[in-house]
């Protein structure tokens, strides 16, 4: 292929169900697009057929289209599977995806050139907070887990940002590249980790306000997933203090930690 411009990176955990119709609506998407791209399923210990509608749908690719399909596999968490996925990728801009596409795939254009312009951004991220944001269907418990959740990230990690975990982000190659090698979280609590590793770098982070459809089967539990955010919340400021994100050479050189 030529060089690839966009890189789609999806966790995926038992998503037998749900990502037949996403791989589609997404195959779509791209082949309408004028760039390259890839997209890169990184399964994380699915015990159903996640591997299988992968490996049908790649076969379906047609020579001619402007993608390819990538399976990779990773150790089970959803932080692992993007730190996988994002540093496997090898496009200009790679951008992590939801296997539930909660967010309509058509808005991922809203985070690239020239609808946001290069060179004013490092890392953007979906927001369901801010100004221009929508949200449907999504019950009130919901809603108030994710504000309590987001107020002690703000307070203790990002300040400043609205809306840290909706499962839609874009980097730059080279944002990617100074921030996942150092990502320790291999669960839920990846974003904020991610996130404060970007502050600390110096990195621009740009809010993008979309529209975004809850999902009745999300796999998130209320109480379970919000004790452990926290719990990775106070560690990424251990992290800090211990200097796990301080920069340093690899000895081969950034383009080794994507091959």
């Amino acid at each position: 292929m030529d060089r690839v411009f966009l890189s789609i990176v999806i966790p995926a955990y038992n998503e037998e169900r749900r990502l037949p119709h996403s791989l589609e609506q997404i195959g779509d998407f791209l082949r309408a697009q004028p760039y390259r791209s890839e997209i890169i399923v990184v399964e994380n210990g699915s015990v159903d057929d996640t591997c299988g509608v992968v490996e049908r749908y790649a076969a379906t690719v047609r020579p001619e289209d402007p993608f390819r399909v990538r399976l990779l596999h990773s150790e089970k968490g959803k932080g692992a599977a993007v730190k996988m996925g994002m540093l496997a990728g090898k496009g200009d801009y790679l951008f992590i995806c939801d296997a539930d596409l909660s967010m309509p795939i058509h808005e991922v254009n809203k985070f690239l050139p020239p609808q946001l312009p290069p060179g004013e951004y490092d890392v953007a991220i979906a927001s369901r907070e801010i100004p221009g944001a929508r949200r449907f269907n999504e019950p009130l418990y919901r809603h108030i887990m994710g504000r309590v959740f987001n107020f002690v990230v703000r307070t203790l990690v990002v300040p400043g940002i609205e809306d840290t975990q909706c499962g839609f982000k874009c980097f730059t190659r080279e944002a990617a590249m100074a921030i996942f090698p150092y990502q320790t979280i291999g669960g839920w609590g990846f974003d904020p980790e991610v996130l404060y590793i970007a502050r600390l770098r110096g990195l621009r982070i740009v809010e993008i306000p979309i529209d975004w459809y809850f999902q009745a089967d999300s796999r998130v539990s209320p109480v379970r997933d919000t004790v452990h955010m926290v719990r990775d919340v106070l560690r990424i400021r251990r992290n800090d203090r211990l200097g796990v994100y301080a920069p340093h050479p690899h000895p081969l050189g950034t383009e080794a930690l994507v091959e």
